[in-house]
């Protein structure tokens, strides 16, 4: 935890919160709080700055805050992220919180198993849970949004075309594809597939919508690592 990230309900008033359960533990354990102690702190999609230790019993702390710095930039970037393996699902939320990404789709394509639109990990608060642990990570407040689309010849045909419509659009493509730009300063709508990567008939048809197909080399990542690869590359 290198932001101590607060919830609107820890406010008992407007400059003092008190903490219980999870955060309490990783200041008293981690942490090893002391009154008078001054921690990083942010409000979830608020502002930054610093919390002061006030009281500490066994069962909670309170704190008074100074929150009055803007969050950090995010990067001009939406992800269209065909959806991974349960047991990857979790990290890749940490990932693109920790590297300011703020918008995430994900959606369903050939290569995807039904059952992972089963897992417990894509109900509303376990994926606010693992976003929160990489905005603490990454020391930000914004939430970044989720959006889930079952469907993908649909969401191709009918809403793709407008979010790509002032952006540059990439397909990551193993085959084919030009190798990875770097460094860009647009907004970059960014498409990944699953393990193994989309299928030719997707390929085609992000092409066909504006896409334009992008290589990270020969080797074939994990998603989970192609992901921060990805964004470290187009935005370092």
């Amino acid at each position: 935890m290198n932001l101590l990230l607060l919830e609107e309900n820890d406010f008992t008033d407007a400059n003092q919160v008190t903490l219980i359960g999870r955060r309490l533990n990783h200041l008293l354990d981690i942490y090893k709080i002391q009154l008078g102690d001054t921690l990083k702190a942010g409000q979830i999609n608020g502002k930054m700055g610093t919390a002061e230790v006030l009281e500490i019993t066994p069962s909670s702390v309170t704190l008074k805050t100074n929150l009055t710095a803007s969050p950090p930039t995010p990067l001009p970037v939406t992800m269209i992220l065909a959806l991974p393996r349960p047991k990857m699902l979790r990290r890749i939320f940490q990932t693109i919180a920790t590297m300011g990404v703020k918008k995430l789709y994900l959606v369903n394509t050939w290569k995807v198993e039904k059952s992972y639109w089963q897992t417990p990990w894509l109900e509303s608060s376990a994926i606010r849970e693992q976003l929160v642990f990489g905005l603490e990570q990454g020391c930000d407040t914004v939430l970044p949004e989720v959006i889930i689309k079952k469907r993908f010849k649909p969401f191709l045909e009918d809403e793709l075309p407008s979010i790509i419509k002032h952006s540059q659009a990439f397909v990551a493509h193993p085959v084919d594809g030009i190798p990875c730009p770097t460094a860009l300063d647009k907004h970059i709508t960014l498409a990944v597939g699953p393990e193994g990567g989309f299928i030719d008939y997707e390929v085609t048809r992000l092409i066909e919508t504006g896409f334009q197909s992008i290589s990270l080399g020969n080797r074939i990542l994990r998603v989970e690592t192609a992901v921060p690869v990805l964004l470290s590359k187009l935005f370092s």
